[in-house]
């Protein structure tokens, strides 16, 4: 069973809390869901929707047909009503004007009627979030006014739904952080927004500074002092920080950097989604340097994956990456199952307070004092591949790549990051299996053997020129010949994703 049900109107108008009271109530009968969210770069006004999918198993993708649409204005019926199913079902917003800002509980209640579910899931629900009166009456009126189309019965799966940003929040506070800073720049502001909220909880500090070059900056003098640090922004914020990745670089002081990815050039489509920040994670910053670059899946994965980049962090003096972006950032994913045993991340180093520390964005000596020799700068440089030898062996124990499908297939896909839910939800019932990259730098040795034992291989990827095809290209020499790439600032659709892997003899 699975259902695609689109919910749209103006931005303010409550369209999230539509689909989240709906996403609360399904989790808790046991259905997963997957929400996704388009909206333009505008406060209020212009046309928002989201795509909310459920299915009676695991999923992690929207489908480009609907079977339903719940309409908070004119405009979404006007726009969506040629993706409607000929049997899809419409809950109009007309009839509960009245309730002004109670709108989106009503037809939240309007909807969880039409999918069958009980009453008493969504009152519970309804009271959990906003808990008045008028929230009550509207979710009563709500669903009352509609017929039951669907048998949603509760099913025994105990579920958790979670938006990446959420998880690598998680990930971050299970790593001890000391510190997040950030300048707002979407989709990198809710993980600053999720730390800001949790900060009292669990003790650690969230500023934000003037602008990107301040947050980098402060956030290497910070963890110089002895503070296990993350920093965070998109790409163009990204930009800006990359002089100091290089002075990380030189230093070897500790940081972790979240990129979360949106289309450019420049400002590009800055609510969009887009894999074309690999590139810059991979290189930016001037200098040979080691760097560690890890791209999670779903939300287990951002968990994990970001404890892991914390621990490499800490313990080599090295710079490591979590890349996203705004499809994983904010998409909300239902799962059932829990991420690792965190790994405990130590600050073992010496810091100030502790003796006399040097750090220094010259080359120097082993007290940290700035030389020119030609001898101190190739030991130096030496040193850093001596470095990154380590870290490659250290990351062995982890997972650098995941196999999915059908293990024992000649058919092979190749792809990463948010692309991982539609690839999983496309390849169902197909002869595949999908390798995916969770290492970008270092890249797994294990690539390469995949690659040579498959009949067929498909690179799946969010962008213009197949990034990581051609770091795969780069570092195995294997040019995967067949692409499906998509680039128009919105992720795969699993269904059509499945007509353009079948079309690929």
């Amino acid at each position: 069973m699975r259902l695609n049900i689109l919910m749209g109107g103006q931005a303010g108008q409550g369209i999230n809390a539509v689909s989240g009271i709906v996403s609360a109530v399904l989790c808790s009968q046991g259905y997963f869901t997957f929400n996704y969210r388009d909206y333009p770069s505008l406060i209020r006004g212009g046309h928002n929707f989201n795509v909310l999918s459920i299915s009676d198993e695991k999923i992690g993708s929207h489908e480009s047909k609907l079977d339903g649409i719940v309409a908070m204005d004119d405009k979404t019926i006007e726009i969506h009503k040629k993706e409607l199913n000929k049997s899809g079902f419409l809950i109009d917003f007309k009839g509960f004007e009245n309730l002004g800002r109670n709108l989106n509980i009503a037809l939240a209640g309007a909807l969880i009627k039409v999918l069958g579910v009980d009453k008493q899931a969504l009152i519970e629900a309804v009271k959990k979030q906003f808990n008045t009166p008028e929230a009550l009456d509207a979710a009563e009126k709500g669903f009352s006014s509609q017929n039951k189309k669907f048998e949603l019965n509760k099913l025994d799966n105990k579920l958790s739904i979670m938006t990446g940003s959420q998880a690598v929040a998680q990930g971050a506070i299970n790593s001890g952080i000391n510190l997040y800073l950030g300048y707002p720049m979407t989709p990198a502001t809710p993980v600053l927004q999720e730390l800001a909220g949790q900060e009292g909880k669990y003790g650690y500090m969230v500023f934000q500074p003037e602008n990107e070059i301040a947050v980098i900056n402060a956030g290497l003098g910070a963890s110089f002092a002895g503070a296990k640090v993350m920093v965070g922004s998109s790409g163009g914020g990204f930009d800006l920080m990359t002089e100091a990745l290089s002075l990380q670089g030189q230093s070897e002081v500790p940081l972790v950097v979240y990129l979360a990815s949106r289309p450019g050039p420049a400002t590009g489509l800055p609510t969009s989604t887009s894999q074309s920040d690999l590139n810059v994670a991979l290189r930016g910053g001037h200098g040979e340097f080691p760097r560690i670059v890890i791209a999670p899946g779903d939300p287990i994965e951002s968990i994990e994956k970001t404890n892991e980049a914390f621990y490499l962090s800490e313990k080599f003096g090295a710079l490591s990456i979590i890349l996203s972006d705004k499809h994983l950032a904010e998409g909300e994913f239902s799962f059932a199952t829990q991420p690792k045993k965190p790994l405990k991340v130590e600050v073992k180093r010496k810091v100030p307070g502790e003796g006399i520390v040097k750090v220094s964005s010259y080359e120097h000596d082993e007290f940290g004092n700035t030389v020119e020799t030609p001898e101190i700068t190739k030991k130096n440089a030496d040193n850093r591949i001596k470095k990154y030898q380590q870290i490659k062996k250290e990351i062995l124990k982890f997972e650098m790549i995941k196999i999915h499908g059908n293990e024992n297939s000649k058919n092979l896909i190749v792809g990463w990051g948010s692309t991982k839910g539609a690839i999983l939800d496309a390849i169902r019932g197909l002869d595949y299996k999908f390798l995916q990259v969770l290492y970008m730098k270092p890249l797994s040795n294990d690539i390469k053997k995949e690659l040579q034992s498959a009949k067929k291989v498909i690179l799946i990827e969010n962008n213009l020129t197949g990034q990581l095809g051609r770091l795969i290209r780069e570092k195995t020499g294997i040019s995967i010949k067949n692409k499906i790439l998509k680039y128009d600032g919105r992720p795969f659709l699993s269904d059509e994703l499945k007509k353009e892997i079948e079309k690929i003899k």
